[in-house]
Parts: C-alpha cells; sequence; structure tokens
C-alpha cells in the first residue's frame, strides 16, 4: 500500500467559511476518497491559521484574549467540515502547543546555520495582509491600508535559494500545477528577490510564537503558518511518521496564496535541508457576476446556509461538477438548482426510485436473478464499462469534473437502457428476461454509486448499503449479489421547485 498525503492552506481563523473554503476542502476529501478506494494509506490534513495582528486586534475589540478568540472562532471551521461530511485526518491548528514548538525548533536551526539575520529595514507594510510589499505591488492595487514603516527585524535569505527554486521548478514540471501558475511563479522569480522578513517586534504585534533567540520578537505568520505543513505528521520527533508521509503529494489551494506556497515554503524546506512537496495545485476562484467573492463586496456564499437547506452532497456535487480544476468559475443559485434538478433529482433519483419499485413490485424486495444475456446486454455492459474506466482516469489524472460528468452518464445510460428494454411490459410473457434487465440496470447502478461516492457520499451509501454493497467494492461487473434483500429508499433527491 503506497501513501498519500494531501493537504489544504491553513484558512484564517477570523474568516467566516465561504464557498472558496468549501471548495478547496471538498476538493481535498474528493481526491482523499479516491485515493482510499485506490488502495493508498491517505493522510488529509487541514485547520486554521490563528496568530498574527488581525487576530488581536479582533480580540481587543470583543474585550477577549486572543486564545479565547480563536478558541471560539475556529469552530466554525470545524462544525462547517462536519456538515458538509469533510473526513480529514487531522485539524491542525497554529496555537497547538506542539506546532509552536517545532516551529521554534526550525527558527532556532536556521539562526544557527546563518540563514536568519538581523537588519533595519524601511518599506511599505500592508496591514490587511500583514507583511512587506514592493512599489509595483502598491502600484497595481492589490492591497490595502498600505504605510511605510522603518524598523528592526530578523530576516530570512530568501534570496540565497533563488536559482536552486528556478532549477527545480524547470527540471520538474508536475512541481506547479496547473501550468500557467508555474508559468506566473517563473516570471516573478525573473525579478529580483529580496529576503524574508520573518519577524514583528511586540510593541506592535504580541499574539504569535515567540523568537526563541529574541524575546522582543514574534514570529511573522505566514513563516509560522506554512510549517503546519511538516509539524503535523511529527517533524523532527523519534518516530517514523514524518518519514513516511513526506513529502507531500498535493498541497491544494486558491490561487492568490501562490507565491507563499511556491516560493516562500520551497526556500524555507531548502534551507531545512527538507524534501520539497511533489505537487502545489492552485485552483482558480468562485466567482459571482464576473467578480471574486469578497466580504467587503458583500457578495459571499456561505456554504452552511446551501448545505442546510439542499443537503450536503447537492452542494458538494455541484462545486465538484461546475469547476474545471485551475479554472475560474461562476456561482450562481440559479445555477445550483438547474443541476441539482437535471443531474440529481431527474437523473440519478428518479432511476433509483424506478429501479428499487421494480424489484419491490415483481421480485419480492430481493435483486432478480441474472439470465442469458443479448446482444443488447452486452452492449450496455460494454458502453458501462467504457465510461467507467473513463470516469476512473479522469480521477486519477485530477479532472474531478469530467469524471463525475462520466460517471452520471452510467446512470443517464441505464435509463435509456429501461426504456429501451421496458421490463414492465416483457415481465408479463418473459419473468426472467425482465429480471436481467433489472439485474443489469441495478449491477450499473451500484458501479455509478460507487464512482460517485467521493463526491456525494451520503447519498451513495445509503443507495449502495440498500443493496448491501459498499464504496470500497470494486467495480467490475457481475459483483452484484443475486437474491439480495433491498432497502426501499424514497424520493432520495428530492427536486428543487423552481
Amino acid at each position: 500500500m503506497s501513501k498519500f498525503y494531501i493537504t489544504t492552506p491553513l484558512y484564517y481563523v477570523n474568516d467566516e467559511p465561504h464557498i472558496g473554503h468549501a471548495y478547496t476542502t471538498i476538493l481535498a476529501d474528493v481526491i482523499s476518497r479516491i485515493k482510499k478506494i485506490q488502495k493508498h494509506d491517505v493522510y488529509f490534513l487541514t485547520g486554521t491559521d490563528e496568530h498574527g495582528q488581525k487576530v488581536q486586534e479582533a480580540a481587543e475589540k470583543r474585550g477577549v484574549s486572543p486564545k479565547n478568540h480563536v478558541d471560539e472562532y475556529v469552530k466554525r471551521f470545524k462544525n462547517t467540515w462536519k456538515t458538509l461530511n469533510i473526513n480529514y485526518d487531522y485539524f491542525i491548528r497554529t496555537t497547538d502547543q506542539n506546532h509552536k514548538n517545532k516551529v521554534k525548533g526550525i527558527l532556532s536551526n536556521l539562526y544557527k546555520s546563518g540563514d536568519i539575520y538581523f537588519d533595519e529595514y524601511e518599506g511599505l507594510y500592508s496591514v490587511s495582509e500583514e507583511r512587506f510589499i514592493t512599489e509595483k505591488e502598491k502600484e497595481e492595487g492589490d492591497f490595502r491600508q498600505v504605510k511605510k514603516i522603518k524598523e528592526k527585524n530578523y530576516f530570512f535569505k530568501m534570496s540565497k535559494y533563488k536559482s536552486k527554486l528556478i532549477d527545480h521548478i524547470k527540471s520538474n514540471e508536475s512541481f506547479i500545477l496547473p501550468q500557467s501558475r508555474r508559468n506566473e511563479i517563473l516570471g516573478f522569480l525573473n525579478n529580483e528577490l529580496n529576503d524574508l522578513c520573518i519577524s514583528r517586534p511586540k510593541t506592535r504585534l504580541s499574539w504569535g510564537i515567540e523568537l526563541p533567540f529574541d524575546k522582543d520578537y514574534v514570529t511573522y505568520v505566514w513563516f509560522d503558518a506554512l510549517i503546519n505543513y511538516i509539524s503535523a505528521i511529527g517533524y523532527n520527533e523519534d518516530n517514523d511518521r514524518f518519514n513516511y508521509y513526506w513529502p507531500a503529494d498535493y498541497h491544494l489551494m486558491a490561487k492568490d496564496i501562490l507565491t507563499t506556497h511556491c516560493v516562500y515554503w520551497p526556500t524555507m524546506l531548502m534551507s531545512c535541508n527538507i524534501p520539497l512537496p511533489k505537487t502545489i495545485f492552485a485552483h482558480g476562484w468562485w466567482l459571482m457576476d464576473d467578480t471574486k467573492m469578497s466580504k467587503s463586496l458583500g457578495n459571499v456564499i456561505k456554504p452552511l446556509d446551501l448545505a442546510d437547506k439542499y443537503g450536503s452532497d447537492a452542494l458538494r456535487y455541484y462545486l465538484m461538477r461546475n469547476m474545471v480544476l485551475g479554472q475560474d468559475a461562476s456561482f450562481t443559485l440559479d445555477s445550483f438548482e438547474k443541476r441539482y434538478n437535471a443531474d440529481l433529482a431527474n437523473d440519478f433519483g428518479n432511476l433509483v426510485n424506478r429501479i428499487f419499485i421494480l424489484i419491490s413490485k415483481n421480485f419480492d424486495d430481493k435483486i432478480p436473478n441474472k439470465d442469458i444475456f443479448d446482444s443488447f446486454d452486452y452492449n450496455f455492459i460494454k458502453k458501462v464499462e467504457k465510461l467507467r474506466d473513463k470516469a476512473k482516469e479522469d480521477y486519477t489524472n485530477l479532472k474531478i469534473h469530467d469524471g463525475i460528468e462520466n460517471s452520471i452518464s452510467i446512470i443517464r445510460l441505464i435509463n435509456k437502457f429501461l426504456e429501451e428494454k421496458a421490463p414492465w411490459k416483457t415481465i408479463k410473457e418473459n419473468k426472467a428476461k425482465a429480471g436481467t434487465t433489472i439485474y443489469l440496470s441495478a449491477e450499473a447502478l451500484r458501479i455509478g454509486s460507487v464512482l460517485l461516492y467521493p463526491i456525494i457520499p451520503e447519498k451513495s451509501s445509503l443507495i449502495l448499503e440498500s443493496m448491501e454493497c459498499l464504496p470500497q467494492d470494486n467495480t467490475d461487473f457481475g459483483n452484484l449479489k443475486e437474491k439480495t434483500s433491498i432497502k426501499i429508499i424514497k424520493n432520495i433527491f428530492p427536486r428543487i421547485e423552481e
């Protein structure tokens, strides 16, 4: 069994979970479930980033300690992931003592090696992003609350590893995906790469991990947060867990935090003599009216609102089916309802009702025996197997939307097969033939449900369990046992009335 380690970014604890957070985390969960079905030993990590200026200010505004503030706010993410059926292995918080110890250990080592030094710096500082920015970045207008600061700080020699990082990116095509993001980072590295300021004076910020070599400073939040990917799996401990899971197979994130993950993080790892992750994948944004969702614009969609109204599987299905991985996608409630009604209520839900009613009415709630197949049956099986193989290939290649389309096409194919075979008519003169049609339809339904399980785990599990099957079962034709007692499911995907 081979290992598979997948991560989401640490979400900023002050944020309220939105569609962007939900998309990244559901995507990681879907990939995790696919890999588990493929018999990989999966470790799925997510969590929250809980230090920094904005957290300190929010706590002061509420009249509570920063620790009490983050302890309360972290529940919003944990509750959301529970509602959305996110099956993570570990939820890390940057306020965890174990993580803080690991950060201090790395800081000490890099300070001793000379890769961290003390210097005075004068430059532009974005309060909203909690980092120093360049004149060009200010001109481009992507940063708010910008002011000029002159202060003494500690710096990480990021520039020292520029050439090594460029060489690694150029010699490893899958290190940064999609290709457009890889080109973006190589373009960024064509310019001068400054060293990274990795501290903040306590006179300005006290809520952070204290530098182990200077009690007057705390660690810059990004330097702290990125280390979670190795602290969570036991870096620098007396066990083999870190060596087993590292390097990460996929770091998943939205494209707006590409530079921190593709420049800061790799150079930090190089300085620590730690192998780099295999793939950093930056997906697109969810847009509304062609505009990125943001709190300031008031166009943020809350995933819990949709999940509470339509069910978590409906939201998971829409987000995975309607975004091509790596590209931006537009969200509208109208497109959500249309996708749900067309694919889940009409195609999938009606098929489940149709098959189960036929079995219940004519075969005493038991999967019928299969008889001799005719050429039409063999052609149906061949088409299902072709779609199944395409879906599996798509999932392996992270073409999740295509994998879903090929899986739901199996459902549509079954509906067409039933229409053409019309077992409700043939059962009167040839029950064995009708039973064969229903058996093949139920078996194809099982295969389609296994393929869709990573996307819609709750409803797929319900369908499979009703036929005494499991999501882990293989998708070879003929594995559905005859005479299996079924449990009737009614209205599994209720139609949304417009």
